[in-house]
């Protein structure tokens, strides 16, 4: 009968913790988490009380959104979807550090941070290696802590110049069938990278720089012949590169340069014949290479909305066979 036993504990909620946006309307972020561990929880005046099996998870997932509301800090569904992954693995998001380092600022004055632990370690690879890779699912903040990284770094006067690349691969289709120009035609692949450097930089900063070529956004291909040095460079969507192109992205860095490189292994869209990624070839060949780290980001790193996660997981149990 030891198993039927239910715990019981009592979080005390502090002054400065505003616990209605914590709790959520209706009080929802405790239905979520009450869901999330079969435990019960009654609010009364300063404390909350739980009764459960898993009631010492769950006052985890309490304590940790309350203390994010005491730091300042907002409690959205991912962040709170998050903490309760980290307290069902046994975790906390108080004791991870995950909030403390800011990346960059956008141009409108709001902090870009990790926002997982996965995402601590990757920007910490990039700070630490001269060249990093960051491998994982959609959603999980590669390209955007990347430029986040990028824009720092220029603006600390550590780099020059920033490079953007991306091969000119999507789905199977083809730049020739595209109507337009050679610019026409490779600006929608290029889109994703204006779009992080947007929001980071502000348009009207980032297009003055490409003007000045301080900021370079172009297809892959235009990398070729090029030594560069005092730049940072990224790669987006490296999962597109066959052999031959990683191999010559990565031999274009010069002296004072930083690399990153991101990609997706699970969408591939080389075209028939080139089955190959230079992304999956790179990892093999250079994973020994002290001044290189690869960083695998994972499901729980998903940082859009919650359902791109399960969308992701799904799809990786049905490629796992369950």
């Amino acid at each position: 009968m030891e198993n039927d036993v239910k715990e019981i504990i009592r979080v005390s909620i502090s002054e400065a913790a505003d616990a209605g946006p914590v709790f959520g309307t209706l009080d929802a972020n405790l239905k979520r988490i009450e869901d999330a561990f079969a435990v019960g929880i009654v609010l009364r005046r300063d404390e909350l009380v739980i009764t459960g099996k898993m009631a010492a998870a769950a006052a985890g997932v309490a304590e940790d959104i309350l203390w994010i509301a005491e730091s300042g800090e907002a409690l959205d569904e991912q962040k709170l979807e998050y903490v309760i992954h980290l307290n069902e693995d046994g975790n906390s998001y108080r004791m991870s550090g995950v909030n403390k380092d800011i990346v960059a600022f956008t141009h409108r004055g709001k902090p870009v941070r990790a926002k997982t632990i996965g995402q601590a370690e990757y920007v910490k690879a990039i700070r630490a290696h001269d060249i990093a890779f960051g491998i994982g699912p959609a959603g999980t903040g590669k390209t955007y802590l990347a430029v986040a990284m990028a824009v720092s770094e220029y603006k600390n006067r550590n780099v020059e110049k920033i490079i953007l690349a991306r091969p000119a691969v999507e789905a199977g289709e083809r730049l020739g069938f595209l109507p337009g120009d050679l610019q026409e035609k490779v600006d929608p692949y290029l889109r994703p990278l204006y779009d992080a450097l947007y929001e980071i930089m502000g348009r009207d900063q980032t297009l003055r720089l490409k003007e000045k070529e301080i900021i370079e956004v172009v297809p892959l291909a235009y990398m070729r012949g090029r030594t560069l040095d005092g730049a940072f460079i990224i790669l987006d969507e490296a999962q597109n590169t066959t052999r031959e192109q990683m191999k010559m992205f990565l031999t274009r860095m010069g002296f004072g340069s930083r690399v990153v490189v991101t990609g997706d292994v699970t969408q591939i869209d080389l075209p028939n014949g080139k089955t190959s990624s230079g992304l999956l070839h790179a990892e093999l060949i250079l994973k020994d290479v002290a001044e290189i780290a690869f960083c695998r980001l994972r499901t729980g790193d998903v940082v859009r909305h919650s359902l791109v996660k399960k969308i992701i997981g799904a799809y990786e149990d049905y490629e796992n066979g369950k």
